[in-house]
C-alpha cells in the first residue's frame, strides 16, 4: 500500500460517522451516467437478448488460456459474490454459474424478490467476465469459468442502492461463504473508517474474503481523488487500461489504485443470451476478481493481502514503482497464477486497526516495460551512437587515403 493511502484513511478517521447512507453509483460508461445503455460496436445499441460475438475478445487474445487453466480447476469450488444490479441466469453462459439460492435482492421486498432479475444488464456483464462458461458460437469466456456466482441485487438504474445496503450485501456475501466479492460501484463522497460500509469491508477481510472494487470513471479531468469502497484499506482497487496497456482516459486516478485491467471495448454476457460490448472500470474489476478466484482455488489458505500482493507483483509495469493511474501495473493473469506456485507472497502485517495491506511489491526483481518516452530516448541514444561510429569510420578512411597518396607521391 502506498504510504499516502494509509495517511488519507487515517485522516478520514477523524471525520464523524455519517448519519445518512451514501448513494453509490455504478462505475459504468466512462462516468457519463450510472448504468448507461450498453453499446454494441456497429450500431451503437444493444438489444437483449443479443447476438453472439463470435471472435475472441481482445483482452482474452492476450491470455494463454491453456496455461492459465493448466491445473484444471478453473476456479472450481470458489464463490464470487457480485454486488450489483442482479445477475441473469437465463444467458446460456451463466445458466450453470449462478447460485440463486445463495443470492439476495435488497431492492424488492416479499415474494417478488429475485437476485437473478437484472433489468439493467450491468451485473450480468460483470458476472460474465468472471465466470461465463464456454459456449458454442462465441470466443468469449470468463476468467474463472468453473467458479460460482452469488448474485446480490443491491442497485439499479435509479441508484436505489446506497452505502448502507452495500454494507448489508457484503455481510450477506460473507455469511454465504463468498471467497471473493466484486463491487463495480463507487461513490466519491468521503466515508470514514467508522462508517457502516467500512466496518463491513473490515469484517469481510477478517473472514479472509478478497474484496475487489472498481476505481470509478470520473478521471477525464485527471484530478486525483478517492472513491469508495475502492479506497478503503485492504480493498483491491482496479483502474481501467486500454489496448496499449495505458490508463483509459475515463479511469479515475488516485494513490489508492492498486492495479489496472482492460476496460475498453469489453465483451460480456447480457440478460437473455448473447454478448455486447461496454467500457468502464466496472468491467476491469471482474477481470481481477476472476484472477483472485483462480488464485484462491490453488491456494485456499492465502489471505486477501497475499492474493492482492501476488496480483500486484506480477502486473506489467511501465515505470519502476507505483503510480496513480495504473497502480502497480496492468494485470498479467497467467503470470499471477503460474508464479503463485514458485513462492508464497508476503504475509499480512499485524492489522491496525483490523485492516492492512501487504507490504508494497519488491519491484527490483521484475523486468520493467518501457514508457513511450523511455523508448524514444533509447532510440535517440542508438541513433547518436550510430552517428558517432559512422563519422569515426569515415574520418579514419579519409586519413588512410591521404596517407596512401602521400607515400605514392614520395615514390614517384
Amino acid at each position: 500500500m502506498p504510504p499516502t493511502k494509509r495517511a488519507l484513511l487515517a485522516g478520514a478517521a477523524a471525520v464523524a460517522a455519517m448519519s445518512t447512507a451514501t448513494p453509490v453509483a455504478a462505475a459504468d460508461d466512462a462516468g457519463t451516467r450510472p448504468y448507461a445503455q450498453v453499446r454494441l460496436a456497429g450500431n451503437g445499441a444493444c438489444q437483449t437478448p443479443a447476438e453472439q460475438i463470435k471472435g475472441r475478445p481482445w483482452p482474452l487474445q492476450r491470455v494463454l488460456l491453456d496455461e492459465l487453466w493448466q491445473d484444471g480447476k478453473k476456479g472450481r469450488g470458489i464463490r464470487v459474490a457480485v454486488i450489483d444490479t442482479g445477475v441473469d441466469d437465463k444467458n446460456p453462459q451463466l445458466a450453470g454459474a449462478v447460485n440463486a439460492r445463495a443470492g439476495r435482492d435488497y431492492l424488492t421486498k416479499g415474494k417478488g424478490a429475485d437476485p437473478t432479475k437484472d433489468e439493467v444488464g450491468h451485473g450480468t456483464k460483470v458476472a460474465g467476465i468472471i465466470a461465463a462458461r464456454p459456449h458454442k458460437g462465441t470466443g468469449f469466456v470468463g476468467i474463472a469459468p468453473a467458479s460460482t456466482i452469488i448474485p446480490i441485487r443491491q442497485n439499479d438504474a435509479d441508484n436505489s442502492g446506497d452505502s448502507d445496503s452495500m454494507a448489508k450485501a457484503i455481510d450477506h456475501a460473507v455469511a454465504e461463504g463468498a471467497d471473493v466479492i466484486n463491487i463495480s460501484q463507487d461513490t466519491t463522497k468521503p466515508l470514514s473508517r467508522t462508517s457502516v460500509l467500512a466496518k463491513a469491508v473490515r469484517d469481510a477481510l477478517d473472514a479472509k474474503v478478497v474484496v475487489v472494487a472498481s476505481a470509478g470513471n470520473d478521471g477525464l479531468d485527471g484530478k486525483v481523488k478517492n472513491t469508495y469502497p475502492a479506497a478503503f484499506d485492504g480493498v483491491l482497487a482496479v483502474a481501467s487500461s486500454d489496448r496499449n496497456n495505458e490508463r483509459a482516459a475515463f479511469s479515475q486516478p488516485g494513490d489508492f489504485v492498486d492495479v489496472a485491467a482492460p476496460g475498453v471495448d469489453i465483451v460480456s454476457t447480457v440478460p437473455g443470451g448473447g454478448q455486447c460490448t461496454d467500457n468502464g472500470t466496472s468491467f476491469s474489476a471482474p477481470f481481477v476478481a476472476g484472477v483472485a478466484a483462480l488464485l484462491k482455488s490453488r491456494h485456499p489458505d492465502w489471505t486477501p493481502a497475499q492474493i492482492a500482493t501476488r496480483i500486484e507483483q506480477t502486473a506489467e509495469r511501465s515505470i519502476n514503482g507505483h503510480d496513480n493511474y495504473v497502480g502497480w501495473g496492468v494485470i498479467d493473469p497467467v503470470r499471477a497464477v503460474t508464479a503463485s506456485d514458485s513462492a508464497e507472497p508476503a504475509t499480512t502485517p499485524t492489522p491496525d486497526p483490523g485492516v492492512s495491506k501487504a507490504p508494497p511489491p519488491d519491484t527490483a526483481s521484475f523486468s520493467l516495460a518501457e514508457t513511450s518516452q523511455e523508448r524514444t530516448e533509447r532510440y535517440a541514444t542508438y541513433a547518436a551512437g550510430i552517428t558517432v561510429v559512422v563519422v569515426t569510420v569515415i574520418a579514419g578512411a579519409a586519413a588512410a587515403l591521404r596517407e596512401a597518396r602521400r607515400r605514392r607521391d614520395l615514390r614517384t
